[in-house]
């Protein structure tokens, strides 16, 4: 694959069928003693595209509801090639935040792969036995009209800070922009096998999926059930055949508990890649001495601006150069600028991150309000205000140093502080609520949520808690959960009446 000649003529999911026209067999997904080929792939997403567009001809975005399984690609492939968006929903998306994004996405339909957990839909949606009998026996061959370089391929929903998520929706030359750079600065080479193990709904998972399927790689999944199993995760890990590793840092972190998740396990393991959060010098250190031969990245980038849009190959060099670990050189279409007041910050002054260029989106799926809050026009290209803060080193070198606001991240996953304070404050028990987070080595360890409680009949405060998290475990995330919970008779509060967040901050990080 020649990824320095013009994208102008190329589609996505015609290079990935060109692999399957000229090598069938090779496979494309593994799965323990399960494979798939790239044959299968292009025979089953044709005839769901064929469905497609025979049943839903609108071209409005389709929801693709599942885990990482082999018919989650299909359905991928299938709704770019029949000129469909497509959102991915994860199976453990509680259902008051899958009713949240039906509302902002209005889909054509739902694909549920797993078992759908709504009772009732004001959408069509197609069963695992429907898609079944499509994929096997649909043989009506109609026209297909794919999605084009600057229609939406995929939408993504992230945290909103009133508690509504907010879709980010990508384009096929935003997905490009990325691809191309992953494949040609971040050592990729044909025919790899990445770890596929973010739920597809968390824009990790594009750094495995699209990279791996335009050189005629393979995705090796790793289920929910295994990372959340220490004895299962850590018997799996030396067993994996995979040549790319593709997590966030905290899971990097749990694996190497593991002492022979080494290169003497796993020799053919030769290019590690993170983003998400921040990588510690810590976990950089000890996973070059597990894996002395592999190429280490550090990367950088929002849903916002597809994926990630700078890296940097960690050696002991820049361990040893930096207090913390820089996010690299930023990819050649883009520009990246720190801007302070609107004024461009000089080298080693800090200011916010803002990305310029062509893999930033084109703003939040039917929500021109917040559309218009973080994205702009710079110098004529499109621009996204990132919220980070950051600066240039004197050669360039781009360095991360935290939020300028109340967003973080937590094990890879963005999360709105207010969108957890939304709600906490519909839990029953939840008078009022402030959530912040506590930091180790710059990084988030742990949620800690400050409750004024109503009156209550608990007699202990860890009865209390367990009542409040299985309440809001009907609402967000596992990961969006609180790990401590603080009660207080009042909050505090600024100057002008708001809750004093800040001063909770420095409650919970004081030493």
């Amino acid at each position: 694959m020649n990824f320095n000649s013009s994208i102008d003529d190329r589609f996505v999911y015609q290079v990935i069928d060109t692999w399957a026209q000229n090598h069938p067999e090779q496979i494309v997904y593994q799965h323990q003693d399960t494979t798939y080929t790239y044959g299968q792939l292009k025979s089953y997403s044709d005839r769901v595209a064929c469905y497609l567009t025979k049943e839903f001809p609108d071209r409005r975005p389709i929801v693709v509801f599942g885990g990482q399984q082999m018919e989650m690609l299909v359905l991928f492939l299938a709704a770019s090639k029949s000129g469909h968006a497509y959102i991915p929903i994860d199976t453990h998306t509680p259902v008051e935040r899958i009713e949240l994004i039906l509302s902002v996405a209005d889909p054509s339909m739902i694909f549920a792969v797993d078992q759908w957990p709504l009772k009732t839909s004001d959408y069509p949606v197609i069963i695992s036995e429907e898609l079944s009998t499509i994929i096997e026996t649909f043989e009506e061959v109609v026209p297909l009209q794919g999605i084009t370089l600057d229609e939406t391929y995929y939408i993504i929903f992230t945290s909103g800070t009133t508690g509504v998520p907010k879709g980010v929706q990508i384009s096929q030359r935003n997905l490009w922009s990325f691809i191309e750079w992953e494949c040609r600065a971040l050592g990729i080479k044909q025919n790899d096998r990445f770890l596929s193990q973010a739920p597809f709904s968390f824009d990790l998972s594009v750094m495995s999926i699209y990279p791996a399927l335009v050189t005629g790689g393979a995705l090796v999944p790793m289920e929910k059930t295994v990372i959340e199993d220490f004895k299962q995760l850590f018997a799996t890990l030396p067993t994996l055949p995979i040549d790319v590793w593709v997590s966030t840092p905290s899971f990097m972190d749990i694996c190497l508990m593991e002492k022979h998740f080494d290169q003497q396990h796993l020799p053919q393991l030769r290019v590690f890649l993170f983003c998400g959060e921040e990588l510690t010098k810590e976990t950089a250190t000890l996973l070059m001495t597990r894996f002395p031969e592999a190429e280490i990245y550090n990367t950088y980038g929002p849903t916002e601006a597809t994926v990630a849009v700078s890296g940097i190959n960690i050696t002991s060099t820049i361990v040893e150069q930096y207090p913390r670990l820089p996010i690299g050189k930023v990819k050649e279409d883009t520009t990246v600028v720190i801007l302070d007041e609107g004024r461009v910050c000089e080298p080693l002054e800090k200011g916010e991150i803002v990305i310029v260029g062509p893999s930033v989106s084109k703003g939040y799926l039917n929500n021109p309000e917040k559309t218009a809050q973080a994205f702009f026009e710079f110098e004529g290209q499109p621009a996204y205000r990132t919220g980070d803060a950051g600066f240039f080193t004197t050669d360039h070198v781009l360095c991360y140093d935290g939020r300028l606001d109340f967003q973080i991240k937590l094990h890879g996953y963005r999360m709105e502080l207010e969108e957890i304070d939304h709600h906490l404050m519909n839990v029953s028990l939840v008078k009022q609520a402030s959530t912040v987070p506590k930091y180790k080595d710059h990084k988030v360890q742990q949620l800690v949520a400050y409750i004024v409680a109503e009156d209550n009949e608990y007699e202990k405060a860890f009865q209390l808690t367990k009542a409040i998290k299985a309440e809001l475990a009907q609402q967000v995330m596992p990961y969006m959960i609180p790990q401590k919970f603080v009660y207080v008779s009042q909050l505090p509060r600024t100057i002008n009446g708001k809750i004093d967040r800040k001063a909770l901050i420095a409650e919970v990080n004081a030493i």
